[in-house]
């Protein structure tokens, strides 16, 4: 037969399809792509599709006709491709992908390959960039700073007796829960022990009330935190509420909490910070606290009780202040930054 007649009706060579799919330089609202393709009929390629879907969703119907582009379409730029900004990645997430090639037509529509195999990655924490940019937006609305004396640490009467039976009276690093910034770096990894130190403005004392429990520890503030201390910036965040949070981290230095915070969060000066400062007046140590925040404090050793004093508190138990698990709202314009959600 002749050649030229047949090519006039004969169907376009298929697009290859990507394959061996690969996801670097993950951060947490960007990554970057590259894949393998077949050398034949590349050069008709214009676009890439790119399907993203979070893991959860994997049961719904994914994929949808394959000649309608889904998600996002990409001009064919040089691999590895960077995706950022197309659609609010969330840090610190489960999500699958998947892309195939495309080639634009005269009359606009595309003709596309067969989808690659589905891809699953996970989005990073933030980084010390994004934290910076959350500590200051925290730094405008701490407010005045007040004098404080101890830190403390409520609980029910039965962990205090569990520690004084099962840890040598030492109370020990916990893992931090999920409470707080979805991209917190700290979720899930740091251990530390929660104490709080906001006084009451009248008294200059801890409040009679907590949502943790009728019984508290309480510790001079120099046992704690002085210079041998590290202070670094850990979250900022609101639970659907007019207050706001502000957790820090407190490490001995050259403890393993040190050297986790070091590679992950803001470094604080003790002396001179919007949150919590500890400075030497006339050879004593004096402490301030941010008036406007609620302050969460880590500390990241093992606190032997016999430092401080445990006893029973006057007030109510307020459940409603707790914040275990709580998640931030990321509506909130005060303490959200413009980075994944």
């Amino acid at each position: 037969g002749n050649k030229s007649q047949d090519s006039g009706i004969a169907e376009m060579e298929e697009l290859p399809v990507p394959h061996n799919i690969k996801i670097s330089n993950i951060t947490c609202d960007s990554f970057k792509i590259s894949w393998e393709m077949d050398s034949k009929s590349k050069d008709r390629i214009t676009h890439y599709f790119i399907d993203l879907n979070k893991k959860e969703n994997k049961n719904s119907n994914k994929f949808k006709h394959k000649d309608v582009p889904t998600k996002l379409v990409a001009k064919a730029v040089p691999l590895p491709m960077t995706v950022r900004g197309h659609w609010f990645l969330s840090p610190r997430t489960e999500y699958t992908v998947a892309v195939q090639t495309a080639s634009k037509q005269v009359d606009g529509d595309y003709v596309v390959s067969e989808w690659s195999e589905i891809i699953e990655f996970c989005t990073a924490d933030y980084s010390k960039v994004h934290l910076t940019q959350l500590l200051e937006k925290a730094e405008v609305i701490a407010g005045r700073m007040l004098k404080l004396s101890v830190f403390y640490r409520n609980q029910h009467k039965e962990y205090f007796d569990y520690i004084r039976e099962h840890h040598g009276n030492a109370m020990q690093p916990s893992v931090k829960d999920n409470s707080g910034s979805h991209g917190s770096p700290i979720s899930g990894k740091l251990e530390g022990i929660f104490f709080s130190c906001n006084t009451e403005f009248n008294t200059g004392k801890p409040p009679q009330d907590s949502p943790y429990g009728r019984y508290r520890f309480e510790i001079a503030a120099e046992k704690l935190f002085n210079p041998n201390t590290n202070l670094y910036f850990g979250d900022f965040y609101c639970m659907y509420t007019a207050y706001h949070y502000v957790i820090l981290v407190m490490a001995p230095v050259g403890s393993p909490g040190d050297e986790f915070c070091k590679q992950r969060l803001p470094q604080l000066n003790i002396k001179d910070n919007k949150f919590l400062t500890c400075d030497e007046e006339d050879g004593v140590m004096v402490y301030h606290h941010a008036q406007d925040v609620i302050l969460e404090v880590i500390y990241t050793d093992p606190v032997d009780l016999s430092l401080g004093t445990v006893a029973e508190i006057t007030g109510h138990q307020l459940m409603s202040l707790s914040t275990a698990n709580a998640k931030k709202d990321p509506s909130c314009k005060t303490c959200n930054i413009s980075v994944g959600r």
